[in-house]
């Protein structure tokens, strides 16, 4: 095991400091997902047919903002901040005074104050962004067509201020799907399951970093995905991803291998083919 995750950190040197997981057939355009090593927190770059968008931020002072600029990344479509946690949404107020233009800005329907939601709230009216919230039967995407993400979770407004009021976003690519979770615990898996008994998804971002508090057995096995990447800090304070939830993963995916890490990899590549799904090379 130490021997191919040297020869996959090499490969994600070659490749521009990313892990690349790629297939698709020629001529139909793709979904590109990065997972940024943000540390502990969440900041997925989404980019379809050469326009962008971002699901969470980061923490703030990780440079999520340097990194897009990195890229050529100098306008989303979109952002989407799953719940008022900073490791989520702390790295949104980077952008004052950058350049980086965000055409819509998504939140969810917790109403619950505190300093992040009502910074980015602020950083928002100052930048002039439009800001709207979403609800359960919504979808976000890339200038309309079946390509996009329906909005699974929250139903309704709630003032909770917990990881329960998660934006939950099925991203569906022709034949491909992804899953953003957030950090959905397992009480709001469970009503997810309930209000959609046959979801499934290749690509599933792990809830809340690996916490035991997510990722019940019955989710995941009902999701059943293909591969499965966790956004998580080397090392954290929180022992993220628990091992109970590692063992869970690697029984449904059936190979550890699948089991994606941006503490052990560094920042996360894959590419959603609208006909061949998620392919591993």
């Amino acid at each position: 095991m130490r021997i191919f995750w040297t020869l996959m950190v090499a490969a994600s040197v070659f490749l521009g400091g990313c892990m690349y997981v790629s297939g698709s057939a020629e001529g139909e355009t793709s979904l590109h997902a990065t997972a940024i090593d943000v540390g502990q927190g969440l900041a997925v770059l989404l980019e379809y047919d050469g326009r962008y968008a971002m699901y969470d931020f980061g923490p703030d002072s990780v440079g999520v903002v340097d990194s897009l600029l990195a890229r050529g990344v100098d306008t989303l479509e979109w952002v989407v901040l799953s719940h008022n946690h900073r490791d989520h949404i702390g790295g949104f107020m980077e952008l004052v005074g950058r350049d980086v233009f965000v055409r819509r800005l998504y939140v969810g329907p917790d109403t619950a104050g505190g300093f992040y939601r009502d910074s980015v709230l602020r950083v928002a009216r100052a930048l002039g962004m439009p800001v709207d919230t979403l609800l359960r039967g919504e979808n976000v995407s890339f200038g309309g067509g079946s390509n996009g993400f329906d909005v699974l979770w929250p139903t309704s407004y709630l003032r909770v201020g917990e990881n329960r009021a998660s934006l939950v976003l099925l991203g569906k690519f022709g034949a491909s799907k992804m899953l953003l979770t957030g950090d959905l615990d397992s009480v709001g898996e469970r009503h997810v399951l309930e209000m959609n008994p046959t979801l499934s998804a290749e690509l599933l971002q792990v809830a809340h970093h690996g916490s035991a508090g997510s990722n019940t057995l019955s989710f995941l096995s009902q999701v059943s995905p293909k591969y499965a990447f966790v956004s998580v800090g080397a090392e954290n304070r929180y022992g993220h991803p628990v091992p109970s939830v590692v063992r869970k993963l690697n029984l449904v995916l059936g190979d550890s291998l699948k089991l994606y890490r941006t503490d052990l990899q560094g920042t996360l590549r894959f590419e959603l083919s609208p006909s061949m799904g998620v392919v591993v090379p």
